[in-house]
């Protein structure tokens, strides 16, 4: 795999947590989930094709705009998941349990 190749990999990372800030933005919170996975995949995927792999300098600067702009996201997504988080918590705390 060439370097662009590897770009394009964490560029689907990218394209995969934009979709879940988006779907964050809009309360789509089972998308969300649906979209964490499939990021998930693509890291592992990641993680497996750039073993012991350096990039040149021009690929490692792109990599980490990529990198940065990921991790921007993944603060806004959790910016906006944390009073939904709240939510369920508050919501399992009053819920009444049952032992069967």
């Amino acid at each position: 795999m060439d370097d662009d190749a590897l770009l394009d990999c964490y560029e689907a990372i990218e394209k995969a947590s934009q979709e879940m800030l988006e779907a964050a933005r809009s309360g789509d919170w089972d998308r969300v989930v649906h979209l964490e996975g499939a990021c998930a995949i693509l890291i592992s995927r990641l993680k497996q094709v750039a073993a012991g792999r350096q990039l040149g300098p021009e690929q490692a600067r792109a990599k980490h705009r990529v990198m940065m702009r990921i991790l921007r996201n993944d603060a806004q997504i959790r910016h906006l998941a944390e009073p939904w988080l709240d939510e369920l918590d508050r919501l399992l705390a009053t819920s009444p349990r049952t032992l069967h």
